[in-house]
């Protein structure tokens, strides 16, 4: 048998831009099939020249993940806490006009609202992929230097080692209430903004999807919106509030401000003349329901029942928003 001599020769242009079409194909086809795992939850691997410095699970859920993120949350903002607030500190978000959907546009409002009465220095930076850049897949975080803390109750924690705080000078006792109030929040308009703009048909199809998905091309924007509804819908689930009819979840909104109304009373903010953590959660919560027009989105009529609400967010907005 005879061997077989190969002679080296430069590649005609014709075969070079085949060379590049077929690599181009091949790297299509290996990255589709890497998203197609992901959008089905299965569990993929991409192998690097480089090792972990910590083996992770080979398959990993949702709520494994975002305990993760939340660790690394918590270890940054600790280590951050003992430098001085940064001048160049950004607030990440979607953009507000034609992307972000009503319970992220909540908490990132609440947010903001909470720099600003703590009288902060930051920018706010709208990107179109700001869920994905934030640690725990939720809008909004803030990048202080090389730190990125996502979510309100971290950031809270953030600014106060940081020596801001809102809640500085309460009673334990008031602290305490605070914190309840706090929590109603989350649990009742937090899931109630989620019911309405990823469970309710008419929301969820008309306005909750196609803005969710309009940074992206077809089908990717369908793809994407309905795996985050698919979520939420689980959430939803996981709290028993998918069972509920809009009447009913109308009632509970109800019930959370008509307890409010009588917390709020007749005084400025919710615990005397200075704001507190509750006053910025309540006016994200409150301006945007007020402000933000669904089709048969029931909620702006309840929460204009309670007229000391309704000026408690023009008072916000007045004193913080005003410039």
């Amino acid at each position: 048998m005879h061997p077989v001599t190969y002679i080296g020769r430069k590649l005609l242009p014709r075969e070079k831009r085949y060379a590049i079409i077929e690599r181009e194909f091949l790297a299509i086809v290996w990255a589709v099939g890497k998203l197609s795992c992901y959008l089905l939850g299965d569990a993929f691997y991409i192998e690097t020249d480089s090792k972990p410095l910590t083996p992770l699970p080979e398959r990993t859920t949702i709520g494994q993940r975002q305990e993760m993120a939340l660790v690394a949350d918590a270890l940054q903002a600790t280590v951050g806490a003992s430098e001085p607030w940064p001048d160049d500190v950004l607030l990440y978000q979607q953009y507000k006009a034609e992307q972000i959907t009503l319970p992220d546009c909540t908490q990132c409002l609440a947010v903001e609202a909470f720099l600003r009465m703590c009288g902060l220095r930051f920018n706010v930076k709208c990107k179109t992929n700001a869920e994905e850049m934030s640690p725990s897949g939720k809008v909004p975080f803030i990048q202080a230097g090389p730190y990125l803390v996502s979510e309100f109750e971290p950031v809270v924690g953030f600014v106060a080692r940081k020596g801001f705080s809102l809640s500085r000078d309460m009673s334990d006792t008031d602290r305490s209430e605070m914190r309840a109030y706090m929590s109603m929040l989350e649990n009742i308009l937090g899931n109630a903004e989620l019911y309405m703009a990823w469970f309710n048909p008419e929301i969820s199809n008309e306005v909750t999807k196609p803005r969710y998905g309009c940074s992206y091309p077809w089908p990717l924007n369908w793809v994407l919106a309905w795996k985050k509804q698919r979520a939420m819908i689980a959430l939803l689930t996981a709290n028993d509030w998918a069972s509920k009819t809009v009447e009913e979840v109308t009632e509970e909104v109800h019930t959370c401000c008509l307890a409010l109304s009588e917390k709020l009373d007749k005084k400025k903010y919710f615990f005397g003349d200075s704001p507190t953590e509750l006053d910025a959660l309540v006016y994200g919560h409150l301006y945007t329901l007020l402000t933000t027009k669904l089709p048969g989105g029931p909620f702006t009529s309840v929460i204009r029942e309670f007229q000391n609400l309704a000026e408690f967010c023009k008072r916000v907005d007045s004193a913080y928003f005003s410039d």
